[in-house]
């Protein structure tokens, strides 16, 4: 396992994904087909160019299954295999293989989808001083893996969730009478409350007042929400002028076509919510040896 990877929260998600599977009967085709003494040999190999994640939740499955699966990689996650390229030899029962096939594929084609598109971004601000991140926008409950694909992918994660950091959003400072000092007021409220006092504090604006107040409080980190890219410059010069310790975060209307320029504004964060809503699964199949 990589030192990183979220092996409980797989290892939950892998039962979920067999018990859905295999219900109470099993993989009745194949108990009906393959004798229980038959062995079989497979191996993983990419149909589509892309960056690899999700070999040790192979594993996990295959360990689910049957004691005496094995799993050779001849890879590790974060290689950008070419078409072609074996991935992992799978030996053992050939029962417990076919019973395995279509979970170990969903994994590991979703998540390497994730981390193929991570890396397109990454490489579209390459040489540039701006981190590349995910959101919140995942997979209910696949969640840590995802953001574990988007690490494999060279990208960064946000924070997890609403639990460890302070994201105060439009909607949060609508409960704030007064809006011309809004921004103020809701970080003031964060730093005084037991729950949050202790966490990094980010805020969200829409305009360059709303940017201002943000400044003065001095949160850690200020998200700019659907800015044009000369709204963001002029964000950036405003910052260094009154709170160069503050770092900005461009979020909204974020692709692969605008993301260079973006980063070219000067931000230091970049949010993606595509990287993890938007992944395309990487074409990946298992050939049988004859």
């Amino acid at each position: 396992m990589t030192p990183d990877f979220p092996t409980g929260a797989a290892n939950t998600l892998v039962a979920l994904a067999l018990a859905e599977d295999l219900g109470d009967a099993g993989d009745v085709t194949s108990l009906g087909t393959i004798p229980a003494d038959r062995r079989g040999r497979a191996t993983f190999v990419v149909r589509t160019p892309g960056v690899v994640a999700g070999l040790p939740v192979v594993a996990l499955v295959l360990a689910q299954l049957h004691a005496t699966v094995t799993l050779t990689t001849h890879v590790a996650d974060g290689t950008h295999a070419a078409r072609g390229t074996r991935l992992a030899t799978v030996e053992g029962p050939l029962r417990a293989i076919l019973t395995a096939e279509r979970t170990a594929l969903n994994f590991l084609q979703r998540l390497s989808g994730v981390a193929t598109l991570t890396r397109r971004y990454v490489d579209a601000v390459a040489g540039l001083p701006v981190a590349l991140l995910d959101t919140r926008k995942t997979t209910p409950g696949w969640r840590l893996l995802e953001k574990y694909a988007v690490r494999t992918g060279g990208g960064t994660n946000h924070r997890v969730g609403l639990y460890d950091g302070v994201l105060i959003k439009d909607n949060h400072l609508a409960g704030f009478l007064d809006p011309r000092t809004a921004v103020a007021d809701a970080i003031a409220a964060v730093r005084s409350h037991p729950a949050s006092r202790h966490l990094p504090i980010e805020v969200e604006v829409d305009t360059l007042r709303q940017l201002d107040e943000a400044l003065a409080a001095r949160p850690v980190i200020v998200l700019l929400d659907n800015m044009t890219n000369d709204q963001l410059r002029a964000a950036v010069a405003r910052r260094n002028a009154v709170a160069p310790g503050v770092l900005l975060e461009a979020s909204g209307g974020v692709n692969l076509t605008t993301v260079r320029g973006i980063a070219e504004t000067g931000v230091e964060r970049i949010s993606v919510g595509a990287i993890t809503h938007s992944a395309t699964a990487l074409d990946i199949a298992l050939d049988y040896d004859a």
